[in-house]
């Protein structure tokens, strides 16, 4: 998340992101506004538990009040709970953890940037990203089973979700996925407990830095292309 808010910063978007500690977004937002050499417009953050409705009911009035019109929202937040183990194994207060963040949070999120997004000004088009991961193809996810059963459900509820738009007549809403691949966050590393996974990771993984390089610049144009000529917030 912050590897990719920092990229869209270097290409003069306006950004705001959250976290689940109050402490962690003071530090990025700051991290980010040092490096950008920017300030409160440009950046800002609020603390935000996604697994809880009302706090991202308020996250989404924080980005509509700091940016005006929200072009793109990007549905980074996900938990392992970190920790991979067979599903016999885990903690029944882990596997609610990790459904209520990536599904749950995943629903709260959605309803509250769509309504956001609806409210904009005609011909303003909102663009949604979620995040897949490991499962969203079907694919067996042994030892974080219950987390790759939540990202299957991504491409599901988008569809569904696009099928609800059509219906509903809102057309200035669009779903997307997006693919970072394996990235070495604290997420994968909590998983590399022995020297075999750990070579793995290194030889696999991918730092946030470059899957952001990478994913960026495909978001925006996908903005670009959608509205014209138009810098993206």
């Amino acid at each position: 998340g912050l590897a990719l808010a920092r990229d869209f910063l270097r290409e003069g978007d306006r950004v705001v992101v959250c976290s689940r500690q109050q402490a962690s977004v003071d530090e990025a937002v700051a991290r980010l506004r040092r490096e950008a050499g920017c300030g409160e417009a440009q950046v800002a953050g609020l603390r935000c538990d996604v697994s809880k409705a009302e706090d991202v009911k308020a996250f989404a009035a924080f980005a509509r009040d700091q940016l005006g019109c929200v072009d793109v929202w990007i549905n980074n937040a996900g938990s392992n709970a970190y920790q991979f183990t067979p599903l016999m194994e885990t903690d029944a207060s882990k596997l609610a953890e990790i459904v209520e963040t990536n599904t749950l949070g995943l629903m709260f999120c959605l309803k509250e940037c769509m309504e956001v997004m609806k409210a904009q000004p005609p011909g303003r088009t909102g663009h949604i990203f979620n995040m897949d991961g490991a499962g969203v193809t079907g694919s067996a996810t042994p030892r974080f089973a219950a987390y790759g059963a939540t990202k299957r459900a991504v491409t599901q509820l988008n569809k569904s979700l696009q099928a609800e738009l059509g219906m509903m007549g809102i057309d200035n809403i669009v779903l997307h996925m997006l693919s970072p691949g394996m990235v070495t966050t604290e997420l994968l590393m909590s998983g590399s407990d022995t020297k075999i996974a750990k070579f793995m990771i290194n030889a696999l993984a991918e730092t946030p830095e470059e899957v952001a390089s990478f994913l960026v610049p495909r978001v925006r144009q996908v903005v670009l292309d959608a509205e014209g000529p138009r810098g993206t917030e």
